[in-house]
């Protein structure tokens, strides 16, 4: 059945910088060739960053000046202030450290057996990791932190007010209470993120003084469903053909205090998170496995199998 185009397609280098837009790119297993081929990496922490830690990472940009392998390849930074540097220079990592105001370097992806480079830092992360193995305990976890008022670094995360809900953690993937993206790749959750038109449209509607860019929301593909209603968060479990490409949809994704901080050219906007706890009980988009491999390009048709 068809529910859409392939309206943009996205790359995202370097996680937590901006992406380039792509007409087309081949998908593996782990997602579009190079997508968060590197990560920034606390040295003092010991423990890989994102934007909701080091926001000024969005006002960067990172780009691959030649064709990615699967895992990605030299990659060229532009600073927020239009310095260009690369990952082959010496002077990268001071000047992110610079940058971020703590010791930090700059990562490719690491074997997935490298499961220090992946792993949580701070007190608690063995009980988590024990705890995360399953959805049950996933979900004790989380009442503990509610009821006793340690849930403030979630909230802080996931940019909730009091009063607001904090996601489903019995939908996340267990090993993310482990580790800070699933190890062998710097994703949150999993390689394919989808968004749709319409979507996008239905949280303008609710809240039309706000800027709903796309960029704001960092998909691998924005699909145009017309005048659709918002649709996306259906096609969890189900098989979708996007081009040559088969994916399946796992869970709706659930929105964090990144779309709300400055961008080039955006401003910050926490209004547009209250939307979206309000109106899209907490989720836009949707995650997705690989399930063929294959390409996919612009205007390609998008297909729930």
């Amino acid at each position: 059945m068809l529910v859409g185009r392939v309206a943009q397609i996205w790359r995202y280098p370097v996680k937590s910088m901006a992406g380039e837009p792509l007409e087309s790119s081949p998908v593996g297993s782990s997602g579009l060739a190079g997508d968060r081929g590197w990560a920034l990496r606390d040295d003092t922490a010991g423990e890989i960053r994102s934007a909701w830690q080091w926001p000024i990472l969005l006002q960067c940009s990172a780009r691959y000046p030649c064709r990615p392998g699967e895992s990605g390849g030299p990659v060229e930074i532009t600073l927020p202030d239009g310095t260009i540097t690369s990952s082959d220079c010496d002077s990268t990592a001071d000047a992110l450290s610079r940058l971020v105001g703590a010791p930090a370097s700059l990562w490719p992806l690491r074997p997935a057996t490298d499961t220090d480079h992946y792993r949580r830092a701070g007190r608690g992360v063995a009980v988590a990791a024990a705890l995360g193995r399953f959805r049950l305990g996933r979900r004790s976890l989380q009442r503990v932190l509610e009821a006793t008022g340690l849930d403030e670094p979630l909230r802080r995360q996931f940019g909730r007010e009091a009063g607001e809900p904090l996601p489903d953690f019995g939908q996340m993937p267990g090993e993310l209470f482990e580790f800070v993206s699933p190890p062998g790749t710097y994703f949150d959750v999993a390689p394919i993120h989808l968004l749709t038109s319409s979507s996008l449209a239905a949280m303008a509607h609710a809240n039309p003084d706000a800027d709903w860019n796309v960029r704001r929301f960092r998909p691998n593909v924005l699909v145009d469903t017309g005048r659709s209603p918002a649709l996306e968060t259906g096609w969890c479990g189900r098989q979708i053909r996007i081009g040559g490409v088969i994916v399946r949809g796992t869970i709706p994704t659930p929105r964090c205090s990144v779309p709300t901080q400055p961008q080039s050219s955006l401003q910050r906007d926490a209004s547009m998170l209250r939307t979206i706890v309000r109106e899209g009980r907490q989720m836009l988009g949707i995650y997705a496995d690989v399930l063929s491999e294959g390409e996919i390009a612009v205007d390609d048709p998008v297909e729930l199998c």
